[in-house]
């Protein structure tokens, strides 16, 4: 075996260049110095948020209305599931028989039609106020990753306590509470980031490279004690950086092929699998986009109005190749966590922006859903949740909540109690006015 060629000791100026995240250009040390200032408590739960970009079809997915007129009702037929008189889409046969490890709220609502503000709405609990139909409008308060970081921090020092692969979904920055508190994104330049980097989940893959950066960078400092001196918050930015625990809980490769498997080898999979390494490791809150899958022209995200990406035809084509991604990608996760134990300290949360219209729109391009923010639904498992049940109802066209209507404050607020985050706290805006985390919202009772 070839021995890897020595780089010397890491000096000082690499040292703070890989210590520079992709958190609004702040170094770890003050990312560290910022979450300390804000005292916050700890607690060992955690949420895995799987965000479905550009809002995903209730009528194609967890509330079907096959009783529904033609022109209403789902495109696909509904099957059984191990839950007696839960249904879901035919595309669904693993989430299927995990029916009892989950439960799906299906009145959920809100009135924000463009993404951008559907997003702001579902993530911050925050309606905007001036709503941009372009979807270009940015939140003006944190979402619930950045007010996780202020009042939990991660459960272990050398884990961050927010991973986000959202990008620009939702809009949402950390704003008055500061950008110390923004995500460690799992892409980017850092090198926890390009662990977590690679077309089609890929690069999750191979890094050989990345983990002997890890070992050389370690190694040098180790030997060197170039960081002798610094100060507590720096030593901290040091121990996460170059801590064993990050760099595994980032290292998908310690998987078995029956786990990579099993969970898909692909975006969404390798995403999955990432979070639930995460959230076992410490971090607080890990977001998870499901865009698409993989890159290619039958792929597209969920925005399924007639012609999504530019493509025509039938929704419900594109559909057929998306959903078993969703499937595989989510049915193990939450096989795995309960497998391993943990389906109390973790919550797995499943959204988008809104749903889909009921009624199918038809032209010479295609047929297709628009925006719906008047009904859609939330898959909720673990948790400590009460699971194998259906919450609330829309009507029989699936157009508008009829049952135990919630809205996204509803939802927030129970995942943040869920973190051992009081909703109802205050946090001061630029004026120094206080702002309550959710204005309105309690947690939906009978999933607690």
């Amino acid at each position: 075996m070839k021995t890897p060629r020595c780089s010397g000791p890491v000096n000082r100026r690499e040292f703070m260049r890989v210590g520079a995240l992709a958190v609004g250009g702040l170094t770890l040390a003050e990312v560290m110095a910022g979450r300390a200032a804000a005292g916050a408590s700890r607690k060992d739960t955690s949420v895995i948020l799987i965000y479905l970009n550009g809002g995903p079809s209730h009528m194609e997915t967890y509330d079907l209305k096959p009783e529904a007129p033609l022109a209403y009702r789902s495109v696909f037929p509904a099957i059984k599931t191990n839950v007696p008189g839960i249904e879901l889409c035919e595309l669904f046969p693993l989430q299927a028989k995990l029916a009892d490890k989950f439960a799906i709220v299906r009145s959920c609502h809100h009135t924000m039609s463009s993404h951008s503000d559907g997003g702001i709405q579902v993530m911050t609990g925050k309606t905007p106020a001036v709503p941009d139909p372009t979807s270009q409008s940015k939140s003006a308060h944190p979402d619930i990753g950045h007010v996780a970081s202020k009042f939990r921090g991660p459960v272990t020092p050398s884990m961050p306590a927010y991973v986000s692969n959202l990008g620009r979904v939702g809009h949402t920055r950390p704003n008055y509470i500061g950008v110390e508190h923004g995500s460690m994104t799992s892409a980017g330049n850092s090198p926890l980031g390009r662990m977590a980097t690679g077309r089609d989940g890929e690069g999750l893959n191979d890094r050989r490279s990345l983990l002997n950066q890890f070992d050389n960078f370690r190694h040098g400092l180790d030997l060197r004690g170039n960081v002798a001196g610094t100060d507590g918050f720096r030593q901290q930015a040091f121990d996460m950086l170059t801590s064993a625990r990050a760099a595994t809980a980032f290292d998908l490769a310690k998987e078995g092929d029956a786990v990579r498997d099993r969970y898909g080898r692909h975006t969404w999979g390798s995403s999955c699998l990432l979070a639930r390494r995460l959230a076992e490791a410490g971090t607080a809150v890990t977001t998870v986009s499901f865009n698409t899958p993989k890159s290619g022209q039958e792929f597209t995200n969920w925005d399924d109005h007639i012609l999504n990406a530019r493509r025509p035809g039938h929704f419900a084509r594109y559909m057929k190749v998306r959903l078993p991604y969703m499937d595989q990608a989510l049915s193990a996760l939450i096989e795995d966590i309960y497998k391993r134990d943990l389906d109390k300290r973790i919550m797995v949360v499943v959204m988008g922006e809104f749903g889909r219209t009921p009624r199918l729109s038809s032209n010479k391009d295609g047929t297709g859903r628009n925006h719906w923010p008047q009904a859609y639904s939330v898959l909720f498992s673990g948790g400590g949740l009460r699971t194998g049940q259906i919450v609330g109802a829309t009507n029989s066209k699936g157009e508008y909540p009829a049952h135990r209507p919630y809205t996204p404050e509803d939802v927030l607020a129970t995942m943040y109690q869920h973190l051992g985050i009081d909703h109802r706290a205050h946090l001061i805006d630029y004026s120094g006015r206080p702002i309550q985390i959710l204005a309105n919202g309690k947690p939906i009772p009978e999933l607690i």
